[in-house]
């Protein structure tokens, strides 16, 4: 019994340590709250995808994450992908949103690389030219794929996160890494909890996303209890886990390239 107490003890402070690094860290770089609410809060563009007509050759495709609305935000990120074909002068842009009635599959509702409802973007992955090209297809035969259009649940899944992770599994070649914040990106359902992880590289065991085990080429080693995850990512080396999202050498990136 000695070393489950320790474990708990242990576990419980990682999610205290976490959490309130994560609020500390939403209170140090989101921008002031909309006085008018959600529905005036910043959706411009973040400046951060290329801009397609300059590269109208060029195809490219890039997964963003964004902490989701409110108090949310501090806990869980939302994600969405953008990609272009090499000639075309526009992005589309797809994700998953939980409002609205019908198909929860969203295509070109918001900004490619737009705050989403006031907080600011990062870039996840960034591909580009034939590499980008190559992948388009497999990436819209995933959308389409997509088993739970219709279906939406913040906790424990399937959501938007769900969404990005069923993507990631189609189209390894995309080398997605979801953070350990993206709540839902574990979800499976019961009658499959063996498969691929999010990345499409690697085993998962999860049990509806609720408990299980990844190892992945992107993600490391995750432990996921109760939807929050922590482990170790060797690529870069860092620290995965609950609501921050992790902690070491960050290779999500910022600029425009």
């Amino acid at each position: 019994m000695l070393p489950l107490k320790v474990f708990s003890l242990c576990f419980l402070a990682v999610l205290l340590l976490s959490l309130g690094a994560s609020i500390a860290q939403a209170t140090r770089h989101s921008d002031a709250p909309s006085q008018g609410g959600w529905w005036s809060a910043r959706r411009d563009s973040a400046g951060i995808a290329p801009d397609p007509r300059a590269y109208a050759n060029l195809a490219i495709v890039q997964v963003y994450a964004a902490p989701t609305y409110g108090w949310k935000g501090a806990v869980a990120v939302h994600p969405w992908i953008i990609f272009k074909r090499a000639g075309e002068t526009q992005y589309n842009r797809y994700e998953v949103i939980s409002w609205g009635s019908g198909d929860k599959v969203r295509r070109n509702t918001n900004i490619a690389d737009g705050y989403w409802y006031g907080a600011k973007p990062r870039l996840l992955v960034n591909h580009r030219g034939p590499e980008a090209e190559a992948m388009i297809p497999q990436i819209e035969a995933a959308i389409k794929s997509y088993p739970w259009p219709q279906t939406y649940h913040a906790w424990p899944g399937p959501n938007s996160n769900t969404f990005l992770a069923h993507i990631g599994r189609d189209v390894p070649a995309l080398k997605l890494d979801l953070p350990a914040n993206a709540l839902g990106k574990d979800y499976r359902p019961l009658w499959r909890p063996i498969g691929l992880p999010p990345s499409g590289r690697g085993v998962q065991v999860s049990v509806l996303g609720v408990a299980g085990i990844t190892l992945g080429a992107e993600e490391g080693f995750e432990l996921n209890i109760l939807g929050l995850n922590m482990g170790l990512d060797f690529t870069p080396f860092r620290l995965r886990l609950p609501f921050i999202g992790g902690i070491g050498n960050d290779n999500l990136q910022q600029d425009n390239p």
